[in-house]
């Protein structure tokens, strides 16, 4: 089943503190999030972390997030994230791990 679920606006780095996207993940029985994008050791990294807190699983696909030198991927992906994320994939390992169904 795919949905399109738009959260509130985030003011800080999380993408849960003070927004709806939690009420709406739980109201759609989500229990994983996937996360990709810009600012990996801020907005990626403390999104995920909360979301980790809440109870959810955590994918990080390395190659989809980006920060603005290496030493900011090398923190979130190789120091941080160890310790809160069920998993670290690249893009080709995540879309290979996806059950048949979705990865068309």
């Amino acid at each position: 089943m795919k949905w399109d679920l738009l959260a509130q606006e985030h003011w800080g780095s999380s993408g849960f503190a003070n927004t709806d996207l939690d009420l709406l993940l739980k109201q759609h029985s989500i229990t994983e999030i996937v996360l990709i994008g810009m600012r990996v050791n801020t907005c990626i990294d403390t999104t995920a972390r909360f979301g980790a807190e809440l109870g959810y699983q955590v994918t990080l696909i390395k190659d989809a997030t980006a920060g603005f030198d290496w030493s900011e991927m090398q923190a979130t992906l190789e120091t941080n994230a160890p310790t809160y994320a069920n998993a670290i994939l690249t893009t080709e390992d995540f879309i290979a791990a996806l059950p048949s169904s979705h990865a068309s």
